[in-house]
């Protein structure tokens, strides 16, 4: 039987159905219906201090969790604001729902107080987005935009309100049907071509399995150490992947690409069969494209068929979820195993001792100094304290990249980060989000000097809710990425990336009402450390690293994966004549 509500009642109650326990938000005049509704209601509403940390605790939640990710803003400056964190969201294939106020209908079009074409701004920046036009519409916008943020590749979702459909009544009948006939999801691949990628698989001699974050995204973690292990090849997963086949697994190798171990790159460059799953074949990865695994043959398993062929051509295509196709897979290589596995034994030996020959001639170890604190030493010692079950959410930059060479993950969904977009001020509001999805677990965030104060106030959200997470700041008084670049293809003319008076971290700390602490010696850094993590509550660790580190190995841009540099390039001398 339906029954007589408001629209914002109505939102409400589809937000419940849909199994929303959170929201991250900031009001406005057009949502006050919204936030009036929510008074007395179940759902948790989170104030961030800002929308676009809102946008970026959302992805926190839904990276954390798997679930869709909730959050709102009002028109106009707010939903303008949670525009970086939809496109973050979108280059990430993270669910959530954003929820942003709009003018009343009558008054859209006329420049009114707070009005922006939300609609159409965010129409590149989402996956779909909706303009309601009418209380009675709200049921089904909501059940399908919670249903395309989530299925199929899964990416952001808007929801624009206007003030007259969260204020009018109507009768509510709940919708559980969805009807979107140009919307199609291919989940379960081809059976002749994933029966064809096994005989290629048993067939091939330099096997390397590339995982990217379609792994996490579809919870194929299993069936991933289940395939690298039946077919017995060397493994490689992205930035978006790390923990979707442990650390320390035998198979494991690390992450490739422009900050990836050497034998990663060279492992990809000379396998003779990539078996690429869920991911993009994205720049940062590839290098010079026409350079990249210039000996193998493709097979490419991805549930967007526009990623196929994208960037790279794909000998054997299969689109479909990453999970069900490896489970397929997996079967038609058991069945062919008996008669395939022996066949080129001798020559995967050979392959697996390049690898670890590749391995031990560079291998990835932090720097560690007795007068200094080195970056890398920083990230060792969280990892430490971490043990490979903390959730990590960190910034963008410098520290990014060695925690991703450094940090240990023993399961997925414990690496937070922003990869494709990679916007600054994402670790904070992140880890706000992680916190609240899994209060059950450790939380760090790793932060830069620069993108923390890009994210400073959210330190208020974090006290004002009792979260205890772990700020830890890797603080090298530069944008220390850009700082690198200038260094070593720009002659060193330092432009622009100098971070000077950054806060004392007890005062800061101490303003917001949560511990801090300086660190400025490598033999206080552990105790510094360990004293933050026996903190039951926030606690802030300011740690003033050595400032001229660069992350190695490097690929220069337009480089191949193959021409990494592992040093400062040393001056070339002019001779003596």
């Amino acid at each position: 039987m339906s029954k007589l509500m408001t629209g914002s009642e109505i939102l409400l109650e589809c937000l419940v159905r849909e199994g929303v326990d959170c929201i991250f938000g900031y009001p406005g005049g057009v949502l006050l219906p919204l936030y009036d509704a929510m008074y007395e209601h179940p759902i948790r509403h989170v104030l961030v201090r800002h929308e676009e940390n809102a946008a970026f605790a959302a992805s926190g939640y839904a990276m954390a969790t798997g679930r869709t990710g909730v959050c709102c803003a009002t028109s106009g400056p707010g939903a303008t604001n949670l525009t970086t964190g939809l496109v973050n969201a979108m280059m990430d294939s993270v669910p959530i729902v954003a929820l942003t106020g709009q003018v009343h209908t009558k008054l859209i079009g006329s420049d009114a107080f707070q009005e922006a074409d939300t609609f159409g701004i965010t129409r590149a920046a989402t996956k779909h987005n909706f303009l309601v036009k009418s209380t009675a519409e709200l049921p089904r916008v909501i059940h399908e935009a919670f249903y395309l943020a989530s299925t199929g590749r899964p990416g952001p979702v808007l929801v624009d309100l206007p003030k007259d459909v969260l204020q009018e009544g109507c009768h509510y009948t709940p919708v559980t049907e969805i009807h979107l006939p140009g919307y199609k999801v291919y989940s379960e691949g081809h059976t002749g071509q994933i029966r064809r990628a096994a005989q290629m698989i048993w067939e091939a001699e330099r096997p390397m399995v590339y995982a990217g974050g379609g792994i996490v995204t579809s919870g194929a973690s299993e069936e991933l150490r289940r395939f690298v292990e039946l077919i017995e090849a060397p493994a490689v997963t992205t930035l978006m992947a790390l923990g979707a086949l442990p650390s320390g697994h035998p198979n494991f190798i690390s992450m490739p690409g422009m900050h990836g171990s050497y034998a990663a790159n060279m492992g990809m460059t000379h396998t003779d069969l990539l078996i690429a799953v869920g991911t993009r074949f994205d720049d940062r990865v590839t290098g010079r494209l026409s350079a990249f695994a210039p000996h193998a043959k493709v097979i490419h398993i991805d549930i967007d068929p526009a990623e196929i062929g994208k960037n790279r051509a794909a000998d054997l295509p299969i689109v479909g979820d990453a999970r069900r196709v490896l489970k397929k897979l997996i079967k038609v290589l058991e069945e062919l195993a008996p008669y395939h596995r022996e066949r080129n034994a001798p020559a995967r030996a050979a392959w697996w001792d390049e690898i670890r020959r590749w391995q031990a001639e560079h291998p990835l170890e932090p720097a560690v100094s007795d007068t200094e604190i080195k970056p890398q030493h920083v990230i060792a010692e969280v990892d430490r304290l971490s043990n490979g079950e903390a959730i990590v959410c960190a910034d963008v930059g410098q520290h990014q990249m060695w925690c991703a060479q450094f940090m240990r993950f023993s399961h997925p969904r414990l690496w937070i980060n922003s990869g494709g977009l990679g916007s600054m001020g994402f670790g904070l509001p992140a880890a706000v989000g992680a916190q609240f999805a899994r209060p059950d677990k450790l939380v760090f965030a790793v932060v830069g000097d620069g993108g923390f104060q890009m994210s400073i106030p959210e330190l208020s959200t974090i006290t004002s809710n009792g979260l205890p997470i772990k700020i830890v700041v890797v603080n090298n008084g530069y944008l220390g990425m850009v700082r690198q670049w200038q260094t070593l293809f720009y002659n060193n003319r330092l432009c622009a990336v100098t971070l000077d008076n950054f806060p004392r971290a007890e005062h800061l700390g101490a303003a917001y009402g949560l511990p801090g602490r300086t660190v400025e010696s490598p033999g206080d850094l552990r105790p510094a450390l360990e004293e933050a993590v026996k903190e039951p509550g926030p606690y802030l660790l300011d740690v003033k690293v050595s400032p001229y580190e660069n992350v190695y190995p490097m690929v220069p841009a337009g480089g191949a994966i193959s021409e990494m540099i592992f040093e400062e390039p040393k001056p070339v001398e002019e001779p003596v004549e």
